[in-house]
């Protein structure tokens, strides 16, 4: 039964299956990637769902065959905010707000994800009880790329990875798959595509999701493809700053010689500033619980929007495609730390305040 609105109006479809809520993102041509209006849907539907007591649980999958999400529309953000700088603060904070309501919401929550799935993506999915890899799985948090940094609470989670390696993948964007996000939490199965279907009927059964899911689980081959590099990684990455991290990788020798000289190259097309941001908020969110995090999602990203590279960024990347963008400032090595401090001072009224967890599960949230 569909009790979602119409693909004309949305590109999420919502049905009600048994006691299963399917959630099912349907914007192929964009791999997903989400609109101000996906996420309104979604945080009306998880609304719904957690008043309804015919509802044991929510499960959100893709129709792409190739992409779970690749992230949220930046494009269609910053088209606002060339008209009205406060409409797009909001889509930001309206973003943060629905990751903290996924954290909070009730009932078991079961991302299928048998493709890519980076950005936004990862903060409607990250927070669920329950997040299932396919064969497919491809996980990234390239904003560095455009002049943003990880945002979505990602980088709670990046600030407790061992041996830096949430430094590296919050830096590089580096994707990882099944096995590596399995070992390092992102993931909590690792399931084969074609079970899929057969976790969805079970679910509307009301059969209990671990029991579903755990039997259905299977260990992945191999330690994943960060393992072999670990000792590299937490050697150059635990570097105090960005220029250091590059000069460890560009004086790495040994097998990993080619991958550290190719890794520090791309760390010096990102986004200089993009990057040291990035550098001081994973170490920063050790501290920091994940509505903390959201909070300051939301006071960085108001200071990506007000600055210059995330837009040249999303140009360089998204719309001219020419990979040539004009940073500023132009080198790691001119960005000082006072100017990635202005990133990081409050906003003063206009901060991000999000509901307490026990006040969120009272609204029935």
């Amino acid at each position: 039964m569909s009790v979602g609105t119409s693909q004309a109006e949305s590109e999420i479809r919502v049905a009600i299956e048994g006691a299963m809520a399917l959630v099912t993102l349907d914007r192929p041509r964009a791999l997903n990637a989400l609109t101000i209006k996906m996420r309104e849907d979604l945080v009306t539907s998880f609304k719904r769902f957690s008043r309804d007591p015919q509802i044991y649980c929510a499960v959100v999958q893709s129709e792409h065959p190739k992409a779970f999400s690749a992230g949220s529309d930046v494009r269609e953000v910053l088209a606002i905010a060339r008209e009205d700088k406060a409409a797009a603060r909001r889509a930001f904070r309206d973003e943060y707000a629905l990751n903290w309501h996924h954290e909070c919401f009730s009932k078991p929550t079961i991302s299928l994800i048998n493709g890519i799935v980076m950005g936004g993506g990862v903060g409607i999915s990250l927070y669920g009880t329950h997040r299932v890899a396919g064969e497919g799985y491809r996980f990234a948090m390239p904003e560095t790329r455009i002049g943003l940094f990880p945002d979505v609470g990602i980088c709670h989670a990046f600030a407790r990875m061992p041996a830096e390696i949430g430094v590296y993948l919050g830096l590089t964007g580096a994707m990882v798959g099944a096995a590596d996000a399995y070992r390092l939490g992102l993931v909590t199965h690792v399931i084969p595509g074609d079970a899929f279907a057969d976790i969805k009927r079970e679910l509307a059964d009301v059969q209990p999701v671990d029991t579903v899911l755990d039997s259905r689980h299977v260990e992945p081959d191999g330690p994943g493809e960060l393992a072999a590099r670990t000792g590299t990684i937490a050697t150059c990455f635990s570097a105090p700053t960005v220029s250091e991290i590059v000069r460890r990788l560009e004086t790495v020798g040994g097998p990993d010689v080619d991958w550290a000289r190719a890794t520090a190259a791309d760390l010096r097309t990102r986004s200089p500033m993009s990057l040291a941001v990035t550098l001081e908020y994973i170490r920063r969110a050790k501290a920091m619980d994940l509505k903390e995090v959201l909070e300051t999602d939301y006071r960085i990203a108001c200071r990506c929007l007000d600055g210059h590279d995330f837009a040249e960024g999303v140009r360089a990347a998204l719309v001219d495609k020419d990979n040539a963008p004009a940073w500023r400032p132009g080198r790691i090595e001119e960005v000082t730390a006072e100017m990635v401090e202005d990133y990081f001072k409050p906003l003063g009224e206009g901060e991000l305040v999000l509901a307490t967890r026990a006040e969120m599960q009272a609204l029935r949230a």
